[in-house]
């Protein structure tokens, strides 16, 4: 049982990625998903959220506009669309879901399981 994220890689500035979160062994379609980053020598952040059901999109400001998560059920997978990246994106990148009955629009997260991480290398 367990999530994984992959898509990962180098990118120019103004370039774009594709990250992917698949459920193995656990079903994801009753959960909302976040993606999360965490830079060297920085606090983990929210990068965005998306419920189940309706798949209401929620994302941090420092990404709105540039990002774009969604979700395919009949995959067991969702996305992170990254465009118009930039060095200041660097981080290793993350997907959880949510606990059961909590919601994309919680002030506080609390998370069911975490994937491993991909890298994403803005380059300069």
């Amino acid at each position: 049982v367990q999530l994984q994220a992959s898509g990962g890689g180098l990118v120019q500035p103004g370039g774009s990625l594709r990250l992917s979160c698949t459920g193995s062994g656990y079903t994801l379609d009753n959960y909302a998903i976040a993606w999360l980053r965490q830079a060297p020598g920085k606090e983990r952040e929210g990068v965005s959220c998306i419920s189940a059901n309706y798949g209401n999109t929620y994302y941090a400001s420092s990404v709105k506009g540039r990002f774009t998560t969604s979700r395919d059920d009949s995959k067991n997978t969702v996305y992170l669309e990254m465009d118009r990246l930039q060095p200041e994106d660097t981080a290793v990148y993350l997907c959880a879901t949510l606990a059961p009955r909590r919601f994309c629009s919680d002030s506080d997260y609390e998370f069911h399981r975490w994937g491993q991480g991909t890298l994403v290398t803005g380059l300069q």
